[in-house]
């Protein structure tokens, strides 16, 4: 049989490999099976490099090295491949992965990509570098709800980046654009990376989620920030858009009304909806679109009474106990219900006789109080007690409820949003009405379909995969309410799934078969012996850790180096005090260098096959690097706040 050339070439670079680390060997003191580990290891990630399948290599070398750590014991090897592939077949954390992938395609397939960019291009016009923000805004919705790269970023190639070319914007910014915000999936939940970061670390996937919000939101945010700095620094690489461009056609019922797109909206239904001016405009049609021009300060009314009094009113139960401490015995009679003493007939256990009704020394103790000790005892009864009740006892006691006055945050956040409703009154005009039904019919939906997947997993009202499946279950939904749920999509959705899902599984297998190898030739404790003599601080580590992930970054992808190189770090972690939530964290942040760093960046590739001919891969690359150094400096934001997130898992969890 005739090997092909590109297999002759692994095979013999992985021969000279083994050559030379057996020439290595050879010239030490001792051979140990830790070697053997780095050996392996080493091997690994060379024939991953070479294009071999990860998971096969992975369980293939687990199993060579396994057989010569159990001293050619065949019956072993194969237990510990069946217990490694059963503990993956148990792990219920791994059901949520197909879910999520599921709800993506179905999300993808629905088509809002098309309308949610064009909505958002035409709602942001006026800023610089609309169709550069408009792109990422789009790509961090998309991503969230779909989670898969090559997804976002072939579907933006075929959407935003004509558009972009067409509109005379540098190929290097627009690409950068697409395949920057087209990664965010892979830090913004729901990440199928955090799901297989907590499964291999042992750490909570809501846990991780709740972390990983904010620092997506504050990484999507720099993007836009840097986009727009550069649209209004050099405006020959983002050029603003035409008038023609901003132009909103309006529906024909409503150019009966006016014909002026820029003539304010509420002022003009209301007027139309009385007299004789609505003779050729149907009143139904009239209050249609009012209960549109209504629905936010009616959304913003409702939002802002119930959750008024969800923060200002206290109920009893919640003072009950702490009052309980100081005044029961004081106020309730011994003759009422509850624990009280035996009456002094019943034989049992009893205090002796005393004058007080309070516990008091017998007379003639050998141990008694000095002279003025008076003032420090219980007066009988302890009457004083009721002196000083605590504030709102009184109603605690009566069962009803106290109020307490609105935090300073409930006031601040909704002033800022009832400015932004107030700013919408003001300046909704007739084609500003149209971007919004726009919005409503693309943005909201997704962003229903988010918040109530994630909203649900960070409150603890569901687990990851209970919201995973009701996020499948939103998906098709969604597909169906926009027609386009049929037979074909529903196929491809689930095959795709299956084979994402099948990836991720047998990359589990391999990862456990590998780490269990490494774990028993001892190349874990090597590994650990080394970095702790070292005598590096939990910065130096830390440093350390990030470097050399964003250097796997450039010629492994995310899955390998969670599933390879994890089980490493993490037994590291307890050692200089890092929490694995936070490590976690930088590490999600860090590995989507995976996809942006040459010269095994996918998301250039993805690109690269939708664009046009003239697009070269180097303008591409070219586009990716500011949006590395805009990761560097999130990451080393983050370390330097860590709170940016720890803070919601701590309110939430701890």
């Amino acid at each position: 049989m005739k090997i092909r050339k590109e297999l002759w070439f692994g095979l013999t670079f992985m021969a000279i490999i083994v050559c030379g680390a057996a020439f290595v060997l050879l010239r030490a003191d001792t051979i140990t099976n830790g070697h053997l580990g780095l050996l392996m290891l080493a091997l690994v990630v060379v024939a991953i490099m070479l294009g071999f399948p990860t998971a096969f290599t992975l369980m293939g070398m687990g199993m060579i090295f396994t057989w010569f750590a159990y001293d050619r014991n065949t019956t072993h090897t194969l237990d510990l491949m069946v217990q490694a592939a059963y503990k993956t077949m148990a792990n219920d954390v791994l059901i949520a992965v197909p879910l999520f992938v599921f709800m993506g395609y179905l999300v993808e397939r629905a088509n809002l990509i098309e309308t949610l960019f064009k909505s958002l291009h035409l709602a942001m016009a006026r800023l610089p570098g609309a169709l550069a923000v408009a792109t990422l805004v789009t790509c961090t919705v998309f991503a969230t709800a779909t989670g898969i790269v090559g997804a976002v970023v072939t579907l933006m190639g075929l959407l935003a980046l004509p558009a972009m070319l067409r509109a005379g914007y540098s190929i290097p910014l627009a690409a950068g654009s697409i395949t920057a915000g087209g990664c965010l999936g892979i830090l913004i939940p729901p990440s199928v990376l955090l799901i297989v970061y907590g499964a291999t670390a042992g750490v909570s996937v809501v846990q991780l989620y709740a972390g990983a919000f904010f620092p997506g939101v504050m990484l999507a945010s720099l993007y836009v920030i840097y986009v727009i700095l550069m649209a209004w620094i050099k405006p020959a690489w983002a050029p603003p858009l035409s008038p023609e461009e901003r132009a909103v056609k309006l529906p024909a019922l409503t150019q009966r009304i006016t014909a002026d797109s820029s003539r304010h909206a509420l002022g003009s239904l209301l007027a139309a909806l009385k007299g004789r001016r609505n003779a050729d405009v149907p009143t139904a049609h009239l209050l249609r679109q009012l209960g549109i021009v209504l629905l936010p300060g009616a959304l913003f009314a409702l939002v802002a009474i119930t959750s008024y009094e969800a923060v200002t009113t206290v109920r009893a139960a919640e003072q009950y106990d702490i009052q309980e401490i100081g005044a029961a015995r004081s106020s309730v009679p011994e003759s009422s219900g509850g624990l009280q003493e035996p009456p002094s007939d019943s034989g049992g256990l009893q205090e002796p006789p005393s004058e007080g009704s309070g516990l008091s020394e017998p007379p003639g103790a050998g141990v008694s109080e000095p002279p003025g000790a008076g003032a420090v005892q219980e007066p009988p009864g302890a009457a004083p007690a009721k002196a000083a009740p605590e504030p709102g006892a009184a109603t605690a006691a009566a069962g009803g409820a106290t109020s307490m006055p609105a935090p300073t945050w409930w006031w601040v956040t909704f002033a800022v949003i009832g400015a932004i409703v107030a700013l919408f009154y003001l300046f909704l005009s007739f084609a500003r009405l149209e971007i919004f039904k726009m919005l409503l019919a693309s943005f909201f939906p997704l962003m229903i379909l988010i918040l109530a997947v994630l909203g649900s997993i960070v409150l603890g009202l569901a687990t990851p995969t209970e919201a995973a499946a009701m996020g499948a279950l939103g998906g098709f939904l969604l597909a169906a309410a926009y027609r386009r749920l049929t037979l074909g999509v529903l196929k491809e959705s689930v095959f795709l799934t299956a084979k994402t899902s099948a990836m991720v599984c047998w990359l589990f297998v391999g990862s456990a078969i590998f780490s269990a190898a490494f774990a028993l030739l001892g190349g874990q404790a090597l590994v650990e012996e080394w970095v702790l003599s070292m005598n590096l601080s939990k910065i130096q580590f830390l440093v350390l850790s990030q470097v050399i992930i964003f250097l796997l970054g450039w010629p492994l992808e995310w899955t390998e180096i969670i599933v390879i190189f994890m089980p490493i770090f993490i037994p590291l972690l307890d050692n200089f005090g890092v929490d694995p939530l936070f490590f976690g964290l930088l590490v999600a942040m860090n590995l989507q260098t995976a996809f942006l760093s040459p010269p095994v960046a996918m998301a250039a590739f993805y690109l690269k096959g939708v664009s046009p001919p003239h697009v070269t891969l180097n303008q591409i690359f070219l586009g990716m690097l500011p949006f590395m150094g805009i990761q560097i400096l999130a990451i080393v934001l983050l370390y330097m706040w860590p709170q940016i997130g720890l803070w919601l898992p701590q309110l939430l969890y701890k």
